[in-house]
């Protein structure tokens, strides 16, 4: 999957995505929307047993560039010995 594609389709679809989707969080597979959420971990947890885990984007569906960001975290933890 390539992750620019989809993003690309929000970006070009915003304000339509709005207009329906206004402040969920979007679950965007084959540039499509297939499914919105209140937050991020429901709609990671609705999504990564079905479409696998790097297959689909999950986004904020915002009116405005606030919707652009994009955070990442992980559970990683550093060990130094």
């Amino acid at each position: 999957m390539d992750i620019n594609k989809e993003y690309k389709y929000y970006i070009d679809n915003q304000k339509e995505l709005v207009k329906k989707y206004n402040n969920r969080v979007l679950v965007i597979v084959n540039q499509n929307v297939v499914g919105d959420y209140d937050n991020e971990e429901q709609a990671y947890f609705a999504s990564k047993d079905k479409y696998g885990l790097g297959n689909f984007l999950i986004q904020k569906c915002t009116e405005n560039e606030k919707g652009y960001e994009a955070t990442y975290t992980s559970r990683v933890r550093m060990v130094y010995e």
